[in-house]
């Protein structure tokens, strides 16, 4: 009996420390491999706020609906523009845009109770997933980037 509880455990932590990662993992989809602490508590604030303020639209997975809502995983339209993405996280935006090739021409509506720190973590959280490793998007930065 003894033995087969030490074998249990055993295979327990084998499995646990075998360093097996769930697909999420392997696709991108994780914050694993930050290892600034101030940026790692902005993207998981972030990650929180976009669940609240973003993810309605363009998916938990960043993907976007259809035709209709663009991706942002992946998105060359948002990896081109730090700037512009901070804007349109704020101000909204309507017309047309280009995202990696598609037209879309859903109008994203403002975000004009978020703080410049909450902007700071949705930017931060989605510039540091799905691939991205921008690190930190500062309050400062934000700051610069609404008065253009």
């Amino acid at each position: 009996m003894k033995h087969e509880k030490f074998a249990l455990i055993i295979g327990i932590m084998l499995v646990l420390s075998s360093g097996c990662k769930p697909e999420a993992d392997r696709s991108g989809n994780s914050l694993a491999h930050i290892s600034d602490t101030k940026v790692m508590q902005y993207a998981l604030e972030g990650k929180l706020l976009y669940g609240q303020h973003c993810a309605n639209c363009h998916k938990d997975d960043g993907k976007g609906l259809g035709k209709l809502i663009p991706p942002l995983n992946p998105s060359d339209y948002m990896v081109e523009d730090i700037g512009r993405t901070v804007r349109l996280i704020k101000n909204g935006m309507e017309g047309e845009i280009m995202v990696n090739g598609n037209s879309y021409n859903q109008a994203m509506p403002a975000n004009p109770k978020l703080t410049n720190i909450e902007i700071a973590q949705i930017s931060t959280y989605l510039y540091n997933i799905w691939g991205n490793e921008k690190g930190l998007i500062s309050i400062p930065q934000v700051e610069v980037y609404l008065k253009e």
